[in-house]
Protein backbone atom coordinates (compact mmCIF):
# COMPACT_ATOMS: atom_id res chain seq x y z
CA UNK A 1 0.00 0.00 0.00
CA UNK A 2 1.44 2.93 -1.12
CA UNK A 3 -1.46 5.84 -0.54
CA UNK A 4 -2.32 6.59 2.53
CA UNK A 5 -6.36 5.33 3.25
CA UNK A 6 -9.02 8.28 1.61
CA UNK A 7 -10.71 7.87 4.94
CA UNK A 8 -7.70 8.66 6.97
CA UNK A 9 -8.66 11.30 9.50
CA UNK A 10 -5.68 13.68 8.64
CA UNK A 11 -6.70 14.24 4.80
CA UNK A 12 -9.84 16.28 5.58
CA UNK A 13 -7.62 18.46 7.81
CA UNK A 14 -4.46 18.35 5.30
CA UNK A 15 -7.13 19.43 2.23
CA UNK A 16 -8.28 22.22 4.70
CA UNK A 17 -5.04 23.26 5.71
CA UNK A 18 -3.24 23.50 2.27
CA UNK A 19 -6.55 25.32 0.68
CA UNK A 20 -6.13 28.03 3.60
CA UNK A 21 -2.63 28.74 3.06
CA UNK A 22 -3.17 28.65 -1.04
CA UNK A 23 -5.53 31.33 -0.91
CA UNK A 24 -3.40 33.52 1.32
CA UNK A 25 -1.52 36.00 -1.15
CA UNK A 26 1.97 35.30 -1.04
CA UNK A 27 5.44 36.09 -3.50
CA UNK A 28 4.16 33.39 -5.78
CA UNK A 29 0.30 34.90 -5.96
CA UNK A 30 2.40 38.40 -6.41
CA UNK A 31 4.38 37.16 -9.30
CA UNK A 32 1.39 35.74 -10.92
CA UNK A 33 -0.71 39.05 -10.87
CA UNK A 34 2.36 40.57 -11.94
CA UNK A 35 2.62 38.70 -14.75
CA UNK A 36 -0.92 38.80 -15.47
CA UNK A 37 -1.33 43.26 -15.31
CA UNK A 38 1.39 42.99 -17.63
CA UNK A 39 0.79 41.11 -20.61
CA UNK A 40 -2.60 39.20 -19.71
CA UNK A 41 -4.76 36.35 -18.43
CA UNK A 42 -3.05 33.78 -20.85
CA UNK A 43 0.53 34.59 -19.56
CA UNK A 44 -0.97 34.68 -16.11
CA UNK A 45 -2.26 31.09 -16.66
CA UNK A 46 1.05 30.17 -17.93
CA UNK A 47 2.95 31.24 -15.07
CA UNK A 48 0.54 29.28 -12.74
CA UNK A 49 1.31 26.01 -14.90
CA UNK A 50 5.28 27.31 -14.32
CA UNK A 51 5.34 28.11 -10.72
CA UNK A 52 3.26 24.56 -10.22
CA UNK A 53 5.92 22.76 -11.69
CA UNK A 54 8.30 24.72 -9.61
CA UNK A 55 6.69 23.68 -6.84
CA UNK A 56 6.48 20.12 -7.47
CA UNK A 57 9.72 20.25 -7.92
CA UNK A 58 10.84 21.35 -4.15
CA UNK A 59 7.91 18.90 -3.14
CA UNK A 60 9.88 16.24 -4.71
CA UNK A 61 13.28 17.79 -3.53
CA UNK A 62 11.46 17.16 0.09
CA UNK A 63 10.05 14.11 -0.33
CA UNK A 64 13.44 12.48 -1.05
CA UNK A 65 15.47 14.52 1.51
CA UNK A 66 17.43 17.14 0.07
CA UNK A 67 15.12 19.65 2.23
CA UNK A 68 17.21 18.78 4.79
CA UNK A 69 20.77 20.21 2.89
CA UNK A 70 19.43 23.21 2.70
CA UNK A 71 18.10 23.42 6.16
CA UNK A 72 21.85 22.50 7.19
CA UNK A 73 23.79 24.11 4.87
CA UNK A 74 23.38 27.70 4.81
CA UNK A 75 25.77 28.01 2.07
CA UNK A 76 23.77 25.58 0.01
CA UNK A 77 20.62 27.85 1.02
CA UNK A 78 22.35 31.11 0.43
CA UNK A 79 23.23 30.04 -2.97
CA UNK A 80 19.96 28.91 -4.03
CA UNK A 81 17.99 31.94 -2.45
CA UNK A 82 19.89 34.59 -4.24
CA UNK A 83 19.90 32.89 -7.49
CA UNK A 84 16.46 32.79 -7.15
CA UNK A 85 16.25 36.87 -5.89
CA UNK A 86 18.57 38.13 -9.18
CA UNK A 87 16.31 35.67 -11.41
CA UNK A 88 13.55 37.93 -10.10
CA UNK A 89 15.29 41.39 -10.50
CA UNK A 90 16.36 40.16 -14.10
CA UNK A 91 12.56 39.27 -14.88
CA UNK A 92 11.94 43.28 -13.35
CA UNK A 93 14.06 44.44 -15.27
CA UNK A 94 13.22 42.82 -18.64
CA UNK A 95 9.61 43.62 -18.10
CA UNK A 96 10.71 47.38 -18.15
CA UNK A 97 12.87 47.12 -21.19
CA UNK A 98 10.17 44.76 -22.98
CA UNK A 99 8.74 47.15 -26.31
CA UNK A 100 4.98 48.29 -25.39
CA UNK A 101 3.78 46.69 -28.09
CA UNK A 102 4.92 42.79 -27.12
CA UNK A 103 3.05 43.55 -23.57
CA UNK A 104 0.44 46.22 -23.85
CA UNK A 105 -1.42 44.52 -26.80
CA UNK A 106 -3.25 42.25 -24.77
CA UNK A 107 -3.56 38.45 -23.74
CA UNK A 108 -4.01 37.73 -27.67
CA UNK A 109 -0.75 38.92 -28.13
CA UNK A 110 1.50 36.40 -26.12
CA UNK A 111 2.39 33.99 -28.62
CA UNK A 112 3.20 30.13 -28.28
CA UNK A 113 7.18 31.27 -27.80
CA UNK A 114 5.87 33.54 -25.18
CA UNK A 115 4.20 31.29 -23.43
CA UNK A 116 6.98 28.46 -23.07
CA UNK A 117 9.55 31.75 -21.89
CA UNK A 118 6.50 32.42 -19.13
CA UNK A 119 6.09 29.22 -18.22
CA UNK A 120 10.22 28.73 -17.74
CA UNK A 121 10.43 31.77 -16.31
CA UNK A 122 7.56 30.80 -13.12
CA UNK A 123 9.17 27.37 -12.88
CA UNK A 124 12.78 28.75 -12.38
CA UNK A 125 11.01 31.27 -10.08
CA UNK A 126 9.11 28.58 -7.80
CA UNK A 127 12.45 25.75 -8.05
CA UNK A 128 15.04 28.72 -7.03
CA UNK A 129 13.26 29.28 -3.46
CA UNK A 130 14.51 27.28 -1.11
CA UNK A 131 11.97 27.88 1.51
CA UNK A 132 9.52 25.99 -0.71
CA UNK A 133 11.22 22.74 -0.42
CA UNK A 134 11.51 23.72 3.40
CA UNK A 135 7.78 24.14 4.00
CA UNK A 136 6.87 20.95 2.44
CA UNK A 137 9.69 19.03 4.54
CA UNK A 138 8.00 20.90 7.40
CA UNK A 139 4.38 20.75 6.76
CA UNK A 140 3.35 17.57 4.97
CA UNK A 141 4.76 15.43 7.63
CA UNK A 142 1.90 16.83 10.18
CA UNK A 143 -0.37 14.85 7.96
CA UNK A 144 1.11 11.57 7.78
CA UNK A 145 -0.61 8.31 8.68
CA UNK A 146 1.40 5.40 10.34
CA UNK A 147 0.89 2.57 7.78
CA UNK A 148 2.08 3.88 4.67
CA UNK A 149 5.68 4.81 3.81
CA UNK A 150 6.49 8.35 4.10
CA UNK A 151 8.01 8.92 0.96
CA UNK A 152 4.84 7.86 -1.03
CA UNK A 153 2.81 10.54 1.69
CA UNK A 154 5.09 13.07 1.19
CA UNK A 155 4.99 12.61 -2.49
CA UNK A 156 0.98 11.98 -2.89
CA UNK A 157 0.77 14.94 -0.38
CA UNK A 158 3.00 17.18 -2.15
CA UNK A 159 0.92 16.96 -5.51
CA UNK A 160 -2.37 17.69 -4.06
CA UNK A 161 -0.92 20.85 -2.14
CA UNK A 162 0.57 21.83 -5.75
CA UNK A 163 -3.08 21.03 -7.06
CA UNK A 164 -5.03 23.18 -5.20
CA UNK A 165 -2.24 26.25 -4.57
CA UNK A 166 -3.03 26.11 -8.85
CA UNK A 167 -6.55 25.96 -8.48
CA UNK A 168 -6.35 29.21 -6.35
CA UNK A 169 -3.79 30.98 -8.00
CA UNK A 170 -5.78 30.42 -11.62
CA UNK A 171 -8.68 31.97 -9.76
CA UNK A 172 -6.44 35.27 -9.11
CA UNK A 173 -5.47 35.29 -12.41
CA UNK A 174 -9.10 34.82 -13.77
CA UNK A 175 -9.82 37.84 -11.50
CA UNK A 176 -6.72 40.19 -12.02
CA UNK A 177 -7.50 39.27 -16.03
CA UNK A 178 -11.26 40.76 -15.86
CA UNK A 179 -10.26 43.42 -13.84
CA UNK A 180 -7.55 44.93 -16.11
CA UNK A 181 -9.53 45.73 -19.46
CA UNK A 182 -12.64 46.89 -16.59
CA UNK A 183 -9.94 49.22 -15.38
CA UNK A 184 -9.27 50.76 -18.60
CA UNK A 185 -12.88 51.16 -19.64
CA UNK A 186 -14.19 52.90 -16.68
CA UNK A 187 -11.49 55.05 -16.47
CA UNK A 188 -11.11 58.24 -18.09
CA UNK A 189 -8.62 59.40 -20.96
CA UNK A 190 -6.92 61.12 -18.67
CA UNK A 191 -7.01 59.68 -15.53
CA UNK A 192 -6.75 55.88 -16.90
CA UNK A 193 -3.47 54.14 -15.90
CA UNK A 194 -2.15 53.00 -19.36
CA UNK A 195 -1.36 49.68 -19.65
CA UNK A 196 2.46 50.59 -19.93
CA UNK A 197 2.19 51.77 -16.53
CA UNK A 198 0.93 48.75 -15.40
CA UNK A 199 3.83 46.89 -17.03
CA UNK A 200 6.44 49.55 -14.58
CA UNK A 201 4.36 48.64 -11.91
CA UNK A 202 4.66 44.52 -12.72
CA UNK A 203 8.06 45.30 -13.28
CA UNK A 204 9.06 47.46 -10.07
CA UNK A 205 6.98 44.22 -8.27
CA UNK A 206 9.43 41.76 -9.41
CA UNK A 207 12.06 43.31 -8.51
CA UNK A 208 10.83 43.85 -4.88
CA UNK A 209 9.84 40.43 -4.84
CA UNK A 210 13.79 39.78 -5.86
CA UNK A 211 15.16 42.40 -2.59
CA UNK A 212 12.72 40.76 -0.74
CA UNK A 213 14.00 37.34 -1.20
CA UNK A 214 17.25 38.24 -0.91
CA UNK A 215 16.47 39.80 2.01
CA UNK A 216 14.90 37.17 3.81
CA UNK A 217 16.63 35.12 6.93
CA UNK A 218 18.39 31.72 6.75
CA UNK A 219 16.95 28.23 7.25
CA UNK A 220 15.22 28.82 10.79
CA UNK A 221 15.10 32.82 11.15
Amino acid sequence: MFLPPTDAPTLPAFLLASLLLAVTPGPGVAYILARTFAQGRRAGLCSVAGVATGNLVNAIIASIGLAALLALSPLVFATVKYAGALYLVYLGLKTFRAAPSANDAGANAVTASARRRIFRDGLLVAALNPKTALFFAAFLPQFYVPAVAAIWQSLLLGVLFVLIAAMTDSLYVLGAGALRPLLARRCGPVARLPLAHARHASGSALIGLGILGALSGAPGG
